[in-house]
């Protein structure tokens, strides 16, 4: 936790710190914060975190494109912490990259909780010892740089897509329920439904499928989920 760097974008200062006083309770200690998205888009071109913090609405931009910003070069955590509510709001969020969704006001025993859970399944992937590559009919991943080869050519994947393609991997030529990939990707607090799922699988497909409407890789079970064919090359 002491090494852990995480930007927290917010306009409202007392909010903010209070964020960060939270998290420097669990041992957090460093916290860089930024309450315009100019100001945050710059710290994120020039810094790597281990997570981020957005609220949506700024004074001069919205966090949702914050959110973009970072799953071009970054795998790491987003938490939208924001007023925004609605069913909408939420789904919007978590096609952009985040995470999770935490709506204020919010209760900061459970924020710390859901950080720590986040933060525990993200460095229990990438750590520095897995370097173990997967070869897959048209595709590779490797774990340990989360670059994933489609066809000899480099194609970028990030955020919940390289999860859940890794947890395809890591569990070739089983069926997963949307229940498992559910609580392997999302975890039992976060806000999803059935259709964010499936729209994480076609995005999937169209990664590594040669035709995606008619995928040879990653099929479905129908009526159980869905499942890698395990035909490693």
């Amino acid at each position: 936790m002491k090494d852990t760097n995480i930007l927290i974008v917010e306009d409202e200062l007392a909010i903010a710190e209070m964020v960060e006083i939270i998290l420097r309770r669990e041992d957090f200690r460093h916290i860089d914060i930024c309450e315009t998205y100019q100001k945050a888009s710059s710290y994120i071109s020039t810094s790597l975190y281990d997570l981020y913090i957005l609220d949506i609405m700024l004074p001069d931009g919205v966090g949702l494109d914050l959110a973009k910003q970072i799953r071009l070069k970054s795998n790491a955590p987003i938490f939208f912490l924001t007023a925004k509510e609605s069913d909408a709001d939420k789904i919007r969020g978590f096609m952009n990259g985040a995470d999770d969704y935490i709506t204020k006001p919010f209760n900061p025993l459970e924020l710390a909780a859901r950080v720590k859970a986040h933060m525990k399944r993200y460095t229990s992937v990438f750590k520095p010892s897995d370097e173990k590559v997967y070869k897959f009919g048209y595709f590779m991943l490797d774990k340990s740089s989360a670059e994933l080869t489609v066809n000899g050519e480099k194609s970028i994947v990030t955020g919940k897509l390289f999860h859940l393609l890794l947890l395809f991997c890591e569990n070739a030529g089983q069926i997963l329920s949307k229940e498992q990939i559910f609580l392997s990707i999302w975890g039992e607090d976060s806000y999803i439904d059935d259709n964010t799922i499936m729209v994480h699988i076609r995005r999937l497909r169209e990664k590594i499928e040669q035709n995606p409407s008619n995928p040879q890789q990653l099929v479905t079970i129908r009526g159980i989920g869905y499942k890698l064919v395990n035909e490693e090359k």
